[in-house]
């Protein structure tokens, strides 16, 4: 993989080799905050974190023994979001805020469904950067892009993104564990962005933390071990979740625990989720 490829928008940084340095950092990255996508990566068990990571998810941890649960069954839904909407005749996904690989990874479990199914990910994390590059650099039909989903039409223009999606056909719009990052006030304009710019018969998948049912100093503490992150978390009613959906059609059963679509109980960390439709 050369220099650059793959249209990041970013920095034009060589990662080619990284898969063959576990010890390998790369530039911009800070290991001394807590990054979220290398906390989630840690607590799916993954290899792909530092110290202060760890050291942040042991803390939540201590409050929250199933934790690493709750990050599973939100991968859980991922997966059944992903295989409800490849089932519904959709061919093509844009993840927003994908994080680091995790096997079965979105176009793994839409090409189970349709060999020809197209997928951008995308993030801002320079560390997902390298392992996505990694990891997809020979995958065809798949791309990812450097891009803040905060910033809709930068991802959407992205002459990439254009190339590899037909903005007239449906489009999967997955937003999973991300917006608990984005702003309140901004996060609903965000999403209608999106959803505005896919065609009808589109999709869209989220989960996102809900403070609803949780005890509040246990609310307390994630936000306070997050605010020394590289993003501070913003915890939602279900209302305010429910709000992320306005422009679309929820499917059955609505909002509902991450843990429903894998028919576990769930987990101390509550995670709201639902899948919608674009009329």
């Amino acid at each position: 993989m050369a220099s650059g490829s793959h249209g990041d928008g970013g920095p034009d940084y060589d990662w080619s080799w990284t898969g063959d340095s576990s010890d390998w950092i790369p530039p911009d990255v800070d290991t001394t905050r807590p990054s979220p996508a290398r906390m989630y990566d840690y607590a799916l068990g993954g290899k792909d974190n530092f110290a202060v990571d760890r050291a942040a998810v042991d803390e939540i941890g201590r409050s929250f023994p199933d934790y690493e649960r709750a990050a599973r069954l939100n991968r859980s839904f991922l997966v059944s979001a992903v295989q409800l909407i490849a089932e519904a005749g959709v061919r093509q996904f844009i993840d927003l805020g994908t994080g680091i690989p995790t096997s079965p990874n979105v176009h793994e479990v839409a090409r189970k469904v349709s060999p020809d199914a197209r997928v951008v990910y995308v993030d801002n994390d320079p560390i997902v950067m390298a392992h996505n590059r990694a990891l997809r650099a020979t995958v065809p039909d798949v791309i990812t892009v450097q891009h803040d989903l905060r910033q809709p039409a930068t991802v959407l223009e992205d002459p990439h993104v254009r190339a590899l999606i037909d903005f007239d056909e449906p489009v999967g719009l997955l937003m999973v564990a991300v917006l608990h990052f984005v702003r309140h006030d901004v996060a609903p304009e965000i999403v209608e962005q999106y959803g505005k710019a896919v065609a009808s018969g589109s999709y869209l998948a989220i989960s996102t933390a809900c403070h609803d049912g949780m005890d509040l100093e246990g609310v307390r503490l994630i936000e306070a071990v997050c605010a020394r992150s590289s993003a501070p978390v913003v915890m939602r009613s279900a209302g305010q979740v429910e709000q992320l959906f306005e422009s679309f059609d929820l499917l059955e059963p609505g909002l509902a625990d991450v843990s429903h679509w894998s028919g576990e109980p769930p987990a101390s960390i509550r995670l709201l989720a639902g899948i919608a439709h674009k009329s």
